[in-house]
């Protein structure tokens, strides 16, 4: 059997992706409830900002209709479907035990995104990613407690991983976040060693999830909240 590698987190994250998409609706109220009563111990998903300011969640960023696409940003709140939640509802559909991924896909975002995390008693639980380096670190220093990741890919790590991880624990960004297909123990006590977390994403078959929390990926991203919450149970009685 594969070996255990310890996480940095005391308690990994089983992140259900765009809450449980693999039974209901993405990105719903329905589909993060569903995902959390699975026994997922986090929850991810897109964040956009409607015209008047509202950050919500959605993965593409647009309003579909029978004639034309438009982007969110084009509407208030008040005039987009029912189904879109905003980050607030989010919120008040969880308990202090829960952790929220949130991908900035609006970059106009960030601002009142902030505000409104920061403002709440969990900073610590609120995780931020961007695929763009130079974005967050512009809000290091800025966001408290709240947790900056990075989303690349290791053939984008340019100089080599080492010099990598040591980059962003320089800059104070806290957290890297990539395709499980690029990670393996090795890298994962790399990361580790410069206090830097360690996400993967894309796992969505049982051994392909247990193999992710043993390696020690400090937080894991997966379709199937049920499979998530199984494999994790297994782990912590190992």
């Amino acid at each position: 059997m594969q070996q255990r590698i310890a996480p940095l987190l005391a308690r990994q994250i089983g992140f259900a992706h765009r809450g449980a998409r693999a039974h209901v609706r993405e990105n719903t109220l329905e589909a993060f409830a569903l995902a959390l009563r699975l026994g997922a111990n986090g929850l991810e998903s897109d964040v956009w900002v409607t015209r008047d300011g509202i950050c919500v969640l959605d993965h593409d960023g647009v309003v579909k209709s029978r004639f034309r696409s438009r982007p969110i940003a084009e509407f208030n709140r008040t005039e987009l479907p029912q189904w879109i939640p905003t980050v607030s509802d989010l919120i008040a559909l969880i308990d202090s035990e829960i952790h929220i991924s949130l991908d900035v896909k609006d970059t106009h975002a960030m601002p009142g995104l902030v505000d409104l995390l920061m403002s709440q008693q969990r900073c610590s639980q609120y995780w931020l990613c961007h695929p763009d380096v130079r974005f967050l670190q512009q809000w290091v220093g800025r966001v408290g407690a709240i947790n900056l990741v990075h989303s690349t890919r290791l053939s984008a790590m340019k100089g080599g991983p080492e010099r990598y991880a040591a980059s962003l624990a320089e800059m104070g960004v806290r957290c890297v976040n990539m395709p499980f297909a690029d990670w393996n123990g090795g890298l994962v006590a790399l990361f580790h060693r410069f206090n830097i977390y360690a996400f993967g994403w894309n796992l969505q078959f049982p051994e392909v999830i247990q193999s992710g929390l043993l390696m020690g990926l400090d937080g894991v991203f997966s379709d199937w909240s049920d499979r998530l919450a199984d494999e994790m149970q297994r782990i912590t009685v190992l």
